[in-house]
């Protein structure tokens, strides 16, 4: 009997198996009148047309409902080939450019073949184009996502002679062209403790260019939205997409004056260049691209709900991120085990369940500032004079999971790897930049080497459960002290794979861990590291009232679960409560980064029953859906929702920012004393629960009155007061 349930299960197994690729295969149709392809989600569709002249064009992107008609229609770009080179007529943005051996910088692909290909049990459309002339393919894929409406395109080219080299000059993931409309570009900007302001503008005729140049993101973000003069929030179309990358970025929009919108992106090739030797391949990152007919919320939540189902590590994907504190904002650099084992027994006794010790743990990190000891992995015998052992056991016995803050690739002078090999960094000779801190050159095998071979004796030989890998250098001199001949203008794109291959390789090697990517904040979240990392530290700065601003932008294109938030003692503006700074960490992955030694009896209590509050509504804020319900860059409140998919309950989050003279603020009078929720069932009844306040009563509202009428702003008149109300349907 167990063998035939073995069985059984076997068969329902290959069935299901069998049933889910036909369906998923349906999202890719070859299509015969016109000849070509039509990669179709849920609520969208994406056209290919293959001419006579063999040459592959993107016809359409947008409505699903386009794909019932498979005639010229306005919504059609004829002109635009699918994937646009350097070669032929001018008046596009080329997403190939190379240079062959005889000088010859024109490319003239035509169309060689196509199939669907299977990639981790989805199909991937592959169509593979060559040159006319030149040993040059160019093949592109494309991955649909059902449920999200997503498409994830990138590039390979091969070099398929067999004696002479190709030079890529330029080549980015993959684009987009949309017919001529009124278009409005939504993207961040900011610097180091002010990322992630949103920027909304027109797209005027001509080429605007959002990039990265330096290796951290802290200035903008590998993230965009187009919609038109109709979008808003919950409707009209929108377009969308985020580059896989964390090296060296470009985003690309050409509005051509009458005509079409380009958009593109990938790999910024500035000051770089890719030697392809025969039979060898050059694959760029992915690109998603996404399509919203219902608005720009909408356009976040897909992103979102496929970041988290699809790109984050599979081991720790459906994990609740548990509570952490972390030392640096309490002791900076001085630490040592005595005083670390002090705020861990605070934190226990508070609720947490991560205790990280943050920089100044390492030998050699003895003048209390940042400009000796980084690139050393042994714990620093003065601070720790029976190494990380005696800590570690301690905060283990706690009950609590143990982390540790690390800088891979950057080095002091003053270390002991510098010191060996100096000729490991990134520097051009005659030139001077950070004079402190300099980036270890990954693209050389021996220094990358050197940090797997140190990573694994540290992770090994203690029992750490959380990395917290920072990067706080910017790129500016990638000299590459003997690089092999004709290597030296690719240091930086294979600088990044190796910084890739190395978290890869040690994940592998030590699965359990957690890691988290920091770069000064939030300098490297992009989907090419959440590939590799479970969470995020978003910014340095940690007052509440910035952060609210930070919060709102970054949530527009990444999921709640990646977002860490500390509770500190910053005020950058006038002083709030703890209770306030509680509230607006509780809304991301909740830390605390205080000297919690130095809490009274009523700030322990306090952060006792928030803790604990947050345990509780933790699953709605980690994995629920997120909606901003009042933006806090249009006036002096701010809002924010998240929902379960079932849209059985609910957290909702309220902010009062500043307080002014009641008029005196042109946006203060459209301050509305309502707040509508979004995302109910209509017909359910829900009962609200002011958590903030235990005096409130419970009341109960049917769905369509929470999403159409709204309750009274649930915050008292008053400057750095906030709000939070538990939303569960009534039994």
């Amino acid at each position: 009997m167990k063998k035939q349930n073995q069985i059984c299960y076997l068969l329902l197994t290959v069935f299901l198996l069998l049933w889910n690729q036909e369906s998923q295969a349906q999202n890719i149709i070859k299509t015969t009148a016109p000849e070509g392809w039509m990669i179709k989600t849920k609520n969208s569709a994406y056209q290919l047309f293959l001419g006579n002249d063999k040459k592959v064009r993107a016809i359409y992107y947008g409505a699903v409902a386009q794909k019932d008609h498979l005639r010229t229609n306005a919504a059609w770009t004829m002109g635009n080939h699918e994937v646009p080179v350097r070669g032929g007529l001018a008046a596009k943005t080329p997403a190939v450019e190379v240079v062959f051996a005889d000088g010859v910088r024109d490319i003239d692909l035509f169309y060689q073949s196509s199939e669907i290909i299977d990639e981790e049990g989805m199909p991937v459309l592959k169509i593979v184009q060559k040159d006319s002339h030149y040993p040059l393919e160019v093949i592109s894929y494309f991955k649909p996502y059902e449920e999200f409406d997503i498409i994830d395109k990138w590039l390979e080219v091969r070099n398929v002679g067999k004696k002479d080299k190709i030079l890529v000059e330029n080549l980015l993931s993959g684009g987009i062209a949309l017919p001529h409309d009124q278009y409005t570009l939504t993207h961040v900007a900011g610097r180091h403790m002010n990322e992630f302001q949103l920027q909304v503008e027109p797209v005027n005729p001509g080429l605007k260019t959002v990039q990265q140049k330096e290796f951290k993101s802290n200035s903008t973000a590998p993230w965009f939205m187009v919609g038109t003069a109709e979008t808003t929030d919950v409707s009209g179309p929108v377009w969308f997409g985020s580059v896989h990358y964390s090296g060296n970025w470009v985003l690309q929009f050409d509005k051509a004056f009458g005509g079409i919108l380009q958009l593109l992106g990938g790999i910024n090739f500035w000051d770089t260049n890719w030697t392809l030797n025969p039979g060898e391949t050059f694959t760029t990152p992915k690109m998603s691209f996404g399509y919203s007919h219902t608005g720009a919320d909408r356009a976040s939540l897909n992103l979102a709900g496929y970041t988290k189902k699809h790109v984050l590590p599979a081991r720790h994907r459906e994990e609740l991120r548990p509570v952490l504190y972390n030392s640096w904002e309490a002791t900076y650099y001085n630490v040592n085990e005595k005083q670390q084992m002090a705020l861990a027994n605070v934190a226990k006794d508070i609720g947490v369940e991560l205790f990280v010790v943050d920089d100044g743990w390492f030998k050699d990190r003895t003048d209390g500032r940042s400009q000796s000891g980084l690139g050393n992995f042994d714990a620093d015998k003065d601070k720790f004079p029976n190494g990380l052992k005696p800590l570690i056991d301690h905060v283990h016995g706690l009950g609590m999971k143990f982390g540790l803050w690390v800088e891979p690739e950057n080095v002091n002078p003053n270390s002991d790897v510098y010191r060996a090999h100096p000729d490991w960094i990134f520097q051009f000779p005659n030139r001077e930049t950070n004079k402190f801190r300099k980036i270890l050159n990954l693209a050389n095998e021996d220094a990358y080497k050197h940090l797997l071979s140190a990573l694994t004796k540290l992770l090994s030989e203690h029992a750490i459960d959380f990395i917290k890998w920072d990067q706080n250098n910017l790129l500016s001199d990638p000299g590459w002290a003997n690089a092999p001949k004709g290597l030296d203008r690719e240091a930086r794109i294979r600088h990044t794979a190796n910084v890739y291959r190395l978290v890869e390789e040690l994940r592998a090697r030590f699965p359990k861990v957690i890691f988290e990517t920091c770069a000064s904040g939030g300098g490297r979240v992009d989907l090419g590291m959440f590939a590799r990392m479970d969470q995020a530290w978003v910014s340095d700065n940690t007052d509440p009232i910035d952060r609210l601003f930070i919060q709102h932008g970054y949530l527009k294109m990444l999921p709640s679960n990646t977002m860490v938030s500390w509770v500190t003692s910053m005020t950058r503006n006038l002083p709030v409560s703890l209770d306030y700074r509680f509230d607006v960490s509780m809304s991301g992955v909740l830390g605390i980064g205080a000297d919690i030694t130095k809490w009274d009896e009523q700030e322990k209590e306090v952060a006792r029953k928030k803790i604990d509050l947050y345990k509780k509504l933790r699953p709605m804020v980690q994995w629920g859906d997120y909606h901003s319900l009042l933006s806090p860059f249009k006036g002096n409140r701010s809002a924010l929702q998240y929902v379960l998919r079932d849209k059985d309950e609910g957290v909702v989050f309220c902010y009062n920012m500043a307080k002014y003279l009641t008029g005196s603020q042109f946006n203060d009078r459209k301050t509305v004393n309502r707040i509508r929720l979004k995302h109910l069932n209509p017909d359910y009844y829900y009962i609200i629960k002011n958590v903030n306040d235990e005096k409130a009563r419970d009341e109960v509202y049917k769905g369509d009155f929470l999403m159409n009428v709204g309750l009274s702003w649930p915050v008292k008149d008053s400057a750095f007061h906030s709000a939070i109300l538990h939303v569960e349907r009534k039994p």
